[in-house]
């Protein structure tokens, strides 16, 4: 299963791109050049990801290595839906 979700990543500002969810990561996808390339393309494996927190559209992703990552994720609802059902296996 691939999932895609418009968002942008609170990084520095805030940068337009997508996450896409299958059944091992999330990964944020941005085609700005300006953007470091680690969050470009950065890869988060469901296995790494210790917490999932929200603050109204805004989630946090927390990583078991202590990194934190905000997005404002459109369409929440469907979001959460996806991401438990990888979490709840």
């Amino acid at each position: 299963m691939k999932t895609q979700f418009m968002c942008s990543i609170i990084y520095g500002g805030v940068l337009g791109g997508a996450l896409v969810v299958d059944d091992n990561s999330i990964t944020y996808k941005t085609g700005k050049v300006t953007v470091d390339d680690r969050i470009r393309n950065l890869k988060m494996d469901i296995a790494d990801i210790e917490s999932l927190t929200w603050k109204g559209i805004i989630a946090t992703i927390t990583l078991k290595l202590g990194d934190k990552y905000s997005f404002l994720i459109l369409n929440k609802k469907r979001f959460i839906e996806v991401y438990e059902s990888l979490t709840n296996k």
